[in-house]
């Protein structure tokens, strides 16, 4: 015999939060469906009736029709689907379980390095504190540097000499 249900095993509560704003009037009229359907569920005894044989044999004039109905009425056994499908989501939800906490560790560690670089951007001057020598300290890669690395106005990269195109095919010669 199946296990009888007692209570839904929604989390109602859970569910409207992920529900988006446009959609709670169909998770409302879902939810009504459902706990009619749970209370008509309820309303059924968790046996079904026991049958009066001897009355009906005392009635029924045919004799062993009552007896006939009767073995095939015990014989008869529903049967309740096996439970095929609940291992494998065990399965599924352990991978991304590890997958979560996989996530987890690197957002952390995202987040630590993160925090270090808001804490020495934090510690820097002011850009409208800071001289060309502060810059040229703070941003050494950045920094205009006229005696390693002359550049001409407006110092951008194609408009240096010896500059090649990178999108474009290397000429043989």
């Amino acid at each position: 015999m199946a296990k009888r249900l007692s209570q839904s095993s929604v989390n109602w509560a859970a569910l409207a939060e992920r529900v988006p704003a446009e959609q709670k009037s169909h998770l409302t009229v879902f939810k009504v469906r459902s706990d009619g359907y749970l209370r008509r569920v309820l309303a059924n005894p968790p046996e079904p009736p026991k049958i009066n044989w001897s009355l009906y044999k005392q009635t029924i004039p045919i004799p062993g029709m009552v007896d006939t109905f009767q073995k095939q009425y015990e014989a008869l056994k529903v049967p309740y689907p096996t439970d095929t499908q609940s291992a494998q989501v065990e399965a599924q939800w352990a991978e991304v379980k590890k997958a979560i906490q996989a996530f987890i560790q690197e957002s952390n560690a995202n987040i630590t390095s993160f925090e270090k670089e808001i804490s020495a951007t934090k510690a820097l001057l002011p850009y409208e504190q800071m001289t060309m020598e502060d810059f040229n300290e703070a941003y050494p890669d950045q920094a205009l540097d006229s005696v390693n690395r002359p550049s001409f106005w407006p110092h951008e990269p194609e408009d240096q000499p010896g500059y090649v195109d990178p999108d474009q095919p290397a000429s043989s010669h």
